[in-house]
């Protein structure tokens, strides 16, 4: 595969998950044109950037290869035995960013504004027997349902383009994604790489337990999850910058999940990943209970039990007094 000129492919640490597709991502921005570094939020990159992510799986004898991750590396994609899903798209403009989904047809890729459901047959990471998927390409509602912001009203943002997920080399190799925006002349302001957050690397299998979990719930709830996302309301905070326990979800309560909670009483009960609302969602793929909302239709199971081991491995439970006590300083 060949980009276009001036098209830089990128890697994240920790990937959305969505059934198992890899992912292709490139951006590009004008020629002299950047955006400023930021430690926290997605970068805030100039008008005429555009950003892509192709959504595809692996093949073998026609049937679609679920695998945990690829290395991103273009020399490694073998468009012949490789099932290419959607190509999207979020296109900075004037006015804000636009998102634009493409789904593909054999070779070609047709513009859906509706989005589209895909079936398809899928063979799990186990090397079990394949089973059928219906794969969502999401329509452009339902992109801006995960990046539209509370910050700016009803502005469309970037998720993946921040210093914890770019801080990384590219495909797995040596250097640093944002040294090489910076000497690309993208990145302006950027302090000395001491500074720079990181996410868990996602295959690396040396990463602490703790830093993956939060890595994982970083990428694929944070963005509705936080203090201007679509889910603010829920007091549910699972980006990386919050640490407090009771915006955690540790011994909290949910607000309005309704039968979104399983019968069970919190969000996270230290000890008990069974007896917590986010792992109940997270291992259930009903659609009107399993969250992520969209983005997928099968469990990660994975991911889901990275965090169950996570919240098996805090101390305490919600009843003890020293616990009450941290919740209430939270």
């Amino acid at each position: 595969m060949v980009l276009g000129e001036g098209v830089l492919p990128y890697d994240v640490n920790t990937p959305l998950f969505a059934d198992y597709a890899q992912k292709l991502r490139t951006v590009w921005l004008p020629p002299g044109r950047s955006a400023r570094f930021d430690a926290d939020q997605a970068y805030d990159l100039p008008e005429g950037t555009l950003i892509t992510k192709t959504f595809f799986y692996p093949t073998d004898g026609g049937v679609a290869q679920a695998a945990e991750s690829w290395d991103g590396r273009l020399e490694a994609l073998d468009l012949a035995r490789a099932h290419l899903v959607e190509t999207r798209l979020l296109v900075r403009q004037a006015e804000g960013w636009e998102a634009l989904a493409y789904v593909w047809r054999g070779a070609e890729a047709w513009l859906s504004i509706t989005g589209a459901i895909i079936p398809l047959p899928l063979a799990p990471p186990d090397g079990g027997a394949a089973r059928p998927v219906n794969y969502m390409v999401p329509s452009r509602n339902q992109c801006a349902s995960c990046h539209v912001t509370g910050q700016d009203g009803d502005a469309l943002m970037p998720i993946g383009l921040t210093t914890r997920q770019l801080n990384r080399g590219y495909g797995g190799g040596p250097g640093n994604q944002i040294a090489d925006f910076q000497a690309l002349g993208w990145l302006d302001g950027v302090p000395p790489a001491t500074e720079w957050a990181r996410n868990a690397d996602w295959v690396d299998t040396d990463e602490s337990l703790a830093h993956m979990a939060r890595s994982y719930l970083d990428a694929n709830c944070g963005h509705c999850h936080n203090p201007v996302g679509r889910a603010d309301t829920t007091g549910l905070w699972l980006n990386t910058h919050h640490d407090t326990l009771r915006r955690l979800g540790l011994c909290k309560p949910p607000i309005a999940a309704g039968q979104g909670t399983g019968g069970r009483r919190y969000s996270i009960v230290p000890g008990q990943p069974d007896a917590s609302i986010l792992v109940f969602r997270m291992a259930d793929d009903d659609p009107a209970t399993r969250m992520p909302e969209l983005g997928r239709s099968i469990v990660h199971r994975r991911g889901l039990a990275v965090v169950s081991d996570w919240i098996a491995a805090l101390p305490n439970e919600c009843a003890e007094p020293d616990y009450a006590g941290a919740l209430a300083e939270g």
